[in-house]
């Protein structure tokens, strides 16, 4: 002991910032044992039991337990193994937390029913492999049995959200609305028959080009018209259906007259459902993809335009 420092339970308590309680209660479990006893039988520490005291505040603050922190203090484990196990033990933890944060979030802004709360939940703890099988039985029932054409093959894959192994809770939040909305029949009906529409229309010509020309045509053609105000009611409007149905005409290769409009109508019906659009903005927040932007109110103009002049 020549020559060495050694420190009281009390000394010790006010170097470490721990209580005598604390300690002693370390020491006699053994894991972090008195260097000496002075002869009056008083627990006296050395510098290196002072060290061994501040890893184990560390370790407890970073919140492992006695038994592990033992087996490190006693060589029995590694600290970086021990580090390593516990930093994947709060990972589970932290997802756990994120989920249950996203439905509380859920809920409390959507005034859900228990009921509706209780799915949520449920929805948030899938894993991923029922996760696809959910959303695969959904893309099934929206395109099962109209062929294996890559149009499909391709619009299947667009609408696959992938929840990343650690989601923002706007991804999860996205995720349970998402995976509601793939589970309402009515919209499952709405998106079979628009996929019904389009594989039909591919029968009489080329499928890809035709929802792509409407679409660019719907928003260059009527994105001004919103701008500038035009009522889709008013004159001004002719030129900007007739180019819609223009289009519509060349790429199925049919005259522009009364049928053609109607049926073009009945596309337009098809597709200007808010829920699909939802669908496509829940998406992209699932899978860190941009924002898309709405056609909707493109859309809504079209319908009304078409509307008045095909049944007015």
């Amino acid at each position: 002991m020549d020559g060495e420092t050694l420190y009281s339970i009390g000394e010790l308590a006010r170097r470490t910032g721990l209580t005598v309680k604390t300690i002693r209660f370390y020491s006699d479990r053994g894991i972090v044992a008195p260097t000496h006893r002075s002869p009056s039988g008083y627990r006296l520490y050395d510098i290196d039991a002072a060290a061994r005291l501040d890893l184990v505040r560390t370790l407890r603050d970073l919140g492992l337990g006695l038994p592990l922190i033992q087996k490190v203090m006693d060589r029995e484990l590694s600290l970086p193994e021990v580090a390593s196990a516990h930093a994947e033990a709060l990972a589970v933890q932290i997802r756990t937390l994120r989920l249950r944060r996203a439905v509380l979030t859920t809920v409390a802004s959507r005034g859900s029913t228990p009921e509706e709360a209780n799915l949520m939940h449920r929805l948030a703890q899938l894993s991923e492999d029922e996760r696809r099988r959910l959303i695969g039985d959904f893309l099934d029932a929206v395109f099962g049995g109209l062929g294996a054409d890559p149009v499909f093959a391709g619009v299947k894959r667009s609408m696959t959200p992938e929840l990343p192994d650690n989601p923002e809770a706007e991804q999860i939040q996205a995720w349970v609305e998402l995976a509601e909305l793939s589970q309402d029949p009515d919209f499952r009906a709405s998106a079979r028959r628009m996929a019904e529409d389009q594989a039909a229309e591919q029968a009489r010509g080329d499928t890809m080009r035709l929802r792509r020309d409407i679409a660019a045509t719907v928003f260059h053609q009527v994105g001004p018209a919103l701008t500038s105000g035009i009522d889709p009611a008013s004159p001004q409007a002719d030129s900007i259906v007739a180019a819609l149905a223009a289009d519509y005409a060349h790429v199925l290769g049919r005259p522009d007259d009364v049928e053609l409009r109607r049926r073009l109508l009945a596309r337009l019906e098809s597709v200007n459902d808010a829920r699909r659009e939802r669908y496509v903005q829940l998406l992209a927040v699932i899978n860190g993809w941009s924002a898309p932007e709405s056609l909707a109110p493109a859309f809504e103009w079209s319908v009304q335009a078409l509307r008045i002049r095909v049944r007015g």
